[in-house]
């Protein structure tokens, strides 16, 4: 989840084989739909700081017919995260939420909470809903930034696009101030139960694949970018892939570890060259926005880039990378291997941010940090189409993205 970007900068650096796939075309799908927020205020420093902290360089309706559900998405402004709408409860609450692969709960405010943060939000009424159970188990999450929240768990009818299953869910009781500027409301985890933050509860798509409402065990992302189409269309594609989304084939790479959806990557390349840096597992993360890798990789990305320039950590800011904003018009493209195949991101989505200071320089969308557990963040998902399969063996699929 993105909170960090919404904090001031001061505040946060101070510290293989597998089924048959279906594929569906996008009018016989339901998935979550994305538009663009006009409103975002961007701070990538803090997005560096977070995400080196977060992963911590390792760290329903039985019966019912097999069917997909499309959810639109926000973008919001220059793809710093996307978020969709969910719908809670009976009748329905609507909440907005971040889906994010690289987390398992789902949470968002009660209407008990009454912290300043919880009232610039949806809060979820229970007592509204009359499918509602109390569950009673207390739960709590926190992030790198400092940032946290807590509340009790509960289970109701929760339905993405069209996909309605029984499911448990967090009511936050308690939020810090950080959540007070996100865009949404909550957390849509997509990770396995295994990083769930209450031991034994299942994920929506655990509930989801065993009430058979699913016809396939699969999630389909497609993240737009403003660069290249505005940052329109985004979606969520539950139990299908939209072949329309992407160009040539899929190439699948099983998942080496349940928890995030943990790959091998063997190589990063640049325009079409490999830079020999040490393979490395990494994650396919929806919840981060930029690409994190080790310091060697990272390193080895921008002395291939004129002028690139690293600012090394102090005892307030978090190191980072910064390349020349004109890089938007550049042709060349940094590689990221897995499976046997090179996944291509445009080195014009490198200059991500401008640093504000006249320089005519932009934080890059590639950071280093991650020694062990590199992170493909946003910055590689909208320029490949990303298929989280899962099944007994699950694997992600990836193609390049076509807009």
């Amino acid at each position: 989840m993105k909170i960090a970007v919404f904090i001031t900068l001061a505040a946060v650096l101070a510290f293989t084989e597998a089924s048959p796939i279906q594929f569906l075309e996008p009018k016989h799908g339901h998935a979550v739909p994305l538009d663009r927020n006009p409103n975002y205020v961007p701070n990538t420093k803090a997005q560096i700081a977070k995400m080196n902290q977060r992963y911590n360089n390792h760290a329903s309706r039985k019966g019912a017919a097999a069917s997909s559900g499309r959810v639109p998405l926000v973008n919001v402004e220059h793809d710093i995260e996307y978020y969709g709408s969910v719908s809670i409860g009976t009748p329905a609450q609507v909440v907005k939420l971040d889906f994010d692969t690289g987390s398992s709960d789902i949470w968002f405010p009660s209407s008990t909470c009454t912290t300043a943060a919880c009232k610039k939000h949806n809060r979820f009424n229970a007592a509204s809903s009359s499918t509602f159970q109390k569950d009673g188990r207390r739960w709590t999450i926190s992030y790198g930034d400092k940032s946290s929240a807590s509340g009790t768990l509960g289970s109701d009818i929760v339905s993405v696009g069209n996909i309605a299953v029984r499911q448990t869910i967090g009511l936050a009781t308690a939020e810090s101030a950080q959540f007070g500027s996100s865009p949404e409301d909550g957390l849509f985890g997509l990770g396995f139960n295994t990083i769930e933050s209450v031991h034994g509860v299942k994920t929506f798509m655990d509930n989801a694949i065993a009430a058979g409402l699913l016809s396939q065990p699969v999630i389909s992302v497609f993240l737009p970018s403003v660069r290249r189409n505005g940052g329109v269309g985004g979606e969520y594609l539950f139990g299908a892939i939209d072949s329309t989304k992407y160009e040539g084939e899929l190439t699948y790479v099983p998942v080496t570890r349940l928890g995030y959806w943990q790959v091998t990557m063997d190589d990063v390349t640049f325009a079409g060259e490999s830079l020999d840096v040490d393979a490395s597992q990494g994650i396919v993360d929806t919840g981060t926005t930029l690409v994190m890798l080790s310091d060697a990789a990272a390193k080895a990305v921008h002395e291939k880039i004129p002028s690139a320039i690293f600012t090394p950590k102090t005892a307030t800011e978090s190191a980072y990378w910064s390349v020349p904003c004109s890089l938007t018009s550049s042709r060349d493209s940094v590689g990221i291997k897995m499976g046997g195949k090179v996944f291509d991101i445009a080195v014009a989505d490198l200059a991500y941010e401008d640093l504000g200071d006249g320089s005519g320089n932009c934080y890059s969308g590639i950071q280093g940090g991650q020694d062990g557990l590199w992170i493909l963040g946003d910055v590689f998902i909208k320029n490949n189409y990303c298929v989280f399969e899962q099944s007994a063996k699950p694997r992600i699929g990836m193609a390049p993205l076509k807009y």
